[in-house]
């Protein structure tokens, strides 16, 4: 009943591809095939499972067996379906991505370390290292809890041992920190481009004051599209992010965080309108305003995120305290403020500069 055919994958490693096919007069009653990384394992499983269909009933055991059993694209969307959590767009993209690998069509129980890492030397063709680790972390977190809530075969041992493996032969690492900061030229034709468009186009959205604000704020995009007027404290001069971005939370994570006076300035010179919010537009769509303009202003590899990055070295270099720059970031552990004790203390390099009196209190407040 059973045969190995070998196979070379695109990389040029080999594997075995074991296939069990029953037929009862003529017709076929039972097929199932596993693939193998060393033709020996892939001859034992033959063998046990040629014995088990042999046994009384084994063809309806095994049958009901298989059904019972999850792939790895099931627990997936198990995962997804039932996470009470919000799951972010990043991590739903990648898993999403997952399901299109062959390991996400391989039954749970028989995935191992050895299909793990495959996996990762397939991504690593078309990824950086990092992006290869943050998809295995990302498949990490189905890995770990499977088993124990819902009786899910995955092995967690396997998920880390396979992470191990990828992170020493440089398949994965770790995502480096992006220390690339606008200067004031690019700042300058940045939002000189957004200034045009909206007089060409008054309904866009207002990049040149969300771009001020997450400058001075180093609030991410995502924190300024949920910030709504009621979790404003003027008078205080805070703000409440809520679900602020966090390793282990994000829902629920609720944080105010000190508005330096110029990103006050900015909120206060928004119009009250849709429902409260203070900034009504999408992420989506002030990242792809901020990505579509720089390559036409040839302004290369600046994000969006980097806003938030330079607000920060501005506070750096004024001479702010881990402390006082925490208590505008919103960053709980200092640790992750450190590399910014590096930077010299220049002054506000942002004295002067021409865009400051959108950044100024109006007459009379």
């Amino acid at each position: 009943m059973g045969t190995i055919v070998e196979r070379t994958k695109a990389d040029g490693s080999v594997v075995f591809v074991a296939q069990i096919l029953l037929k009862q007069k003529g017709k076929i009653v039972f097929r199932e095939g596993r693939t193998f990384a060393r033709r020996p394992a892939a001859t034992s499983w033959i063998e046990l499972r040629e014995a088990e269909l042999r046994k009384p009933g084994g063809i309806q055991s095994v049958q009901k067996a298989k059904a019972q059993r999850y792939t790895l694209a099931d627990a997936i969307d198990r995962y997804v379906g039932e996470n009470e959590k919000a799951i972010g767009r990043t991590k739903a993209q990648v898993l999403r991505t997952i399901k299109d690998y062959e390991i996400a069509g391989m039954d749970c129980e028989e995935i191992k370390s050895e299909h793990i890492f495959e996996f990762a030397r397939t991504l690593r063709k078309k990824v950086k290292p990092q992006t290869v680790g943050n998809y295995l972390s990302h498949l990490g977190a189905i890995f770990a809890i499977a088993r124990p809530a819902w009786g899910i075969p995955l092995d967690d041992q396997a998920m880390k041992d396979a992470h191990i493996v990828a992170k020493r032969m440089g398949t994965s690492s770790k995502s480096a920190q992006r220390d690339r900061r606008p200067t004031l030229d690019e700042l300058d034709k940045i939002l000189d481009h957004f200034t045009l468009r909206t007089k060409k186009k008054p309904v866009a959205a207002p990049m040149v004051d969300i771009i001020l604000f997450a400058l001075f704020s180093t609030r991410r995009q995502e924190e300024i599209t949920l910030l709504r007027w009621e979790d404003l404290d003027e008078e205080g001069g805070k703000v409440l992010i809520r679900d602020m971005k966090h390793p282990g939370e994000k829902v629920g994570n609720d944080q105010w965080c000190d508005l330096v006076p110029e990103a006050l300035a900015v909120i206060k010179r928004q119009r009250k309108v849709k429902a409260g919010v203070i900034f009504p537009y999408s992420a989506d769509a002030i990242s792809a305003a901020f990505t579509r303009a720089c390559p036409l202003l040839g302004i290369e590899d600046l994000h969006f995120h980097d806003l938030r990055h330079e607000g920060i070295s501005r506070l750096a270099e004024m001479g702010w305290s881990i402390p006082h720059m925490a208590a505008v970031s919103g960053h709980r552990s200092w640790v992750s403020l450190k590399r910014y004790t590096h930077v010299r203390k220049r002054g506000d390099k942002y004295l002067g500069w021409k865009w400051t009196p959108l950044t100024l209190p109006a007459s009379g407040t």
